[in-house]
């Protein structure tokens, strides 16, 4: 079979607006994943910290010390129920929020490499916040996948990071974005899928989530900085970062205000420049067609147990189908 040559098309704007979309991607990829809640150092015994993904909400506590000498992490459920956690042998720990999650390193193949060369706890934390954003979460996620367009969007960050070197680079459900590919010790920038990155340049380190909701327009941005400095050092990078996020956060609202009022409907992306949001993209698409079908493969045999069984199975499947139709082009299925 001959191999396309086509470039890779984004995902249809109607899965930017569409709640029933959202629902599926939320049995699809999120209650699937594994998720970067932080260094270690940001949980200190006494202290839960509390999060969200996808309407599960759960808490990390630290306990200890153990017999190592270190804290010991948890995290549960708000039932108390104890979720599968992962630390990383370089201070950062990461959980799933459902039992159909695969194991960490299926999830990440890899990963731990990457992570083995740099020490997490080194620096002190700093400050979170929060708030939210009007626009979908792939809407965030698709700009922190590419900087095609960073000399005209964050023109700060383009000084220190020339866009024309910049590259990224995809493996299973992660990326790493270079800076410049032959310097690849000149910052850290890892993208977890679905929704969690890590960042470590300009002498501190961020994380950010990008948390979606019910309703499809509105996510729940949270991040998490730390640095080796304090005071006005500190508050210097901070600065800096923060403008970054703005810029961030102003364009993704204009994006999905355009998405929203049928401006803009489906397109084609850059191979090269948007390899990362094509990656992404593709993994989510993937996950959804394959929930899809085992959402059918249920209802059919739920529906041969019934009396009126064949009609049933035929009711719903027609349902699926028209949801299929309606949010999936054909030129998305077959890639």
């Amino acid at each position: 079979m001959a191999t396309s040559t086509a470039p890779p098309r984004t995902l249809p704007a109607s899965w930017y607006t569409s709640k029933a979309l959202y629902q599926l991607e939320r049995r699809a990829v999120f209650l699937k994943s594994w998720y970067l809640l932080g260094p270690t150092i940001k949980f200190s015994p006494g202290e839960p910290v509390s999060y969200e993904f996808a309407g599960v909400s759960l808490t990390a506590t630290a306990t200890g010390p153990g017999e190592s000498g270190a804290s010991e992490l948890t995290v549960t459920e708000n039932n108390g129920s104890l979720l599968r956690t992962h630390t990383t042998a370089t201070g950062l720990l990461f959980t799933t929020i459902s039992a159909t999650a695969p194991s960490f390193e299926d999830f990440f193949p890899g990963l731990e490499d990457i992570l083995a060369k740099v020490d997490f706890t080194a620096r002190p934390y700093r400050r979170s916040i929060q708030y939210e954003g009007h626009f979908n979460w792939k809407t965030m996620v698709d700009g922190y996948q590419e900087c095609l367009h960073c000399q005209y969007t964050h023109p700060a960050f383009s000084v220190l990071y020339p866009p024309t070197l910049y590259a990224v680079q995809n493996h299973h459900n992660w990326c790493q974005h270079f800076a410049d590919p032959k310097k690849p010790e000149d910052g850290l920038f890892l993208y977890f899928l679905p929704n969690c990155t890590l960042n470590v340049y300009g002498g501190g380190m961020s994380l950010f989530r990008v948390c979606p909701t019910a309703d499809p327009g509105t996510t729940r941005m949270e991040f998490d900085y730390f640095n080796v400095d304090d005071g006005e050092k500190f508050e210097d990078y901070y600065k800096f970062v923060r403008q970054v996020a703005q810029e961030d956060y102003e364009l993704c609202e204009v994006a999905q205000y355009n998405l929203e009022r049928g401006v803009y409907a489906e397109g084609v992306l850059n191979p090269v420049k948007e390899n990362g949001v094509a990656y992404y993209q593709q993994r989510v698409l993937e996950m959804v067609l394959e929930q899809h079908q085992d959402d059918q493969q249920t209802r059919k045999a739920a529906a041969a147990i019934v009396a009126n069984g064949q009609q049933g199975s035929h009711a719903e499947g027609q349902g699926e189908r028209s949801l299929t139709d309606r949010f999936i082009s054909p030129e998305i299925r077959v890639q």
